[in-house]
């Protein structure tokens, strides 16, 4: 298989941002992240785009960039709902639920319109150009559902001075992947020592190099037949009553790790993530970009305008 597709999740809710974030402009011709995204994976050998989002995003993502997009360089983009109502035929949903049911599902929620190996990435995070390069290249390589790669990233690249972060941090010999601890409220403490503070706002320093996961997986597409599975074992595992919890790909692939099922290969890079959190993450994230356009790693306008 010579294809590749990028799958972008922005179906988020994007509490702590207050806003829909996925489609902040935030470039200096008003360019989303989400095209960054697809500029360097255009560059990177992908040639097919699926957009995860709810149906209430999808005009403007068209008219903001998607139809632009198409146009300008004939890639193919697929736009998907993540539905409650795909794959939880057999779970009563509570009808006090709001939330979405987490990564895993919004991917499986693109199963139909995945035929060739696939990139994972979060909208409201800028990745690198570099990242990109490195995991289409490894896709190539991935032969069924028990291989798979990843990116990571160092733990100090992808912290915020503005508050916690939640990351997947990584345990990796030999370049595979042993273990993900999906590690919530991790912060850049005052001395610049950084913490997870999960459990008490003392907790243990995590050392700047840590290899950590930003939700760039890829994947063989016979993953999606092994993430329906899972994510069908997880609604039989929730609490009746409960309505936020989340079926998340670190997770998933944590325990298929540990399962022995699947061995993936993580790829490290040296790019500064960035992305918008909170609301005061905007700034920096707008003076990052137009240091790149500056810089000339993108050009004055994404799409030759």
């Amino acid at each position: 298989m010579s294809k590749k597709t990028l799958v972008i999740m922005a179906a988020g809710l994007g509490s702590r941002y207050g806003g829909v974030k996925q489609v902040e402009r935030m470039g200096p011709g008003g360019e989303i992240l989400m095209e960054y995204a697809i500029f360097d994976a255009l560059r990177a050998g992908f040639d097919h785009v699926v957009l995860i989002i709810k149906p209430t995003m999808l005009q403007d993502v068209k008219e903001l960039f998607g139809d632009r997009v198409e146009a300008a360089t004939g890639l193919k983009i697929d736009y998907v709902f993540q539905d409650p109502a795909r794959f939880t035929e057999d779970y009563a949903i509570p009808p006090e639920r709001v939330k979405p049911f987490g990564t895993v599902h919004a991917v499986l929620c693109a199963k139909d319109v995945i035929n060739s190996p696939f990139a994972v990435m979060n909208a409201d995070d800028y990745y690198g150009r570099t990242a990109l390069e490195e995991i289409s290249a490894e896709l190539s390589r991935l032969e069924d559902a028990a291989h798979a790669t990843m990116v990571g990233y160092q733990l100090k690249n992808t912290v915020s001075p503005y508050g916690t972060v939640t990351r997947g941090v990584c345990i990796v010999q030999d370049g595979l992947l042993q273990k993900v601890n999906e590690t919530y409220k991790i912060k850049v403490c005052a001395d610049g020592t950084i913490r997870d503070t999960s459990e008490r706002e003392d907790g243990p320093i995590l050392a700047p190099d840590t290899p950590v996961s930003m939700n760039l997986w890829g994947w063989h597409p016979d993953i999606l037949d092994v993430m329906e599975h899972y994510f069908r074992a997880f609604l039989r595992g929730l609490a009746p009553d409960d309505i936020k919890g989340e079926c998340l790909l670190p997770i998933m692939m944590d325990e298929l790790t540990r399962s022995g099922r699947i061995e993936t290969t993580v790829l490290s890079t040296p790019d500064h993530w960035f992305g918008i959190t909170y609301q005061e993450d905007k700034a920096g994230v707008m003076s990052s970009l137009r240091e790149l356009h500056e810089s000339c790693v993108y050009p004055p306008t994404l799409w030759g305008e």
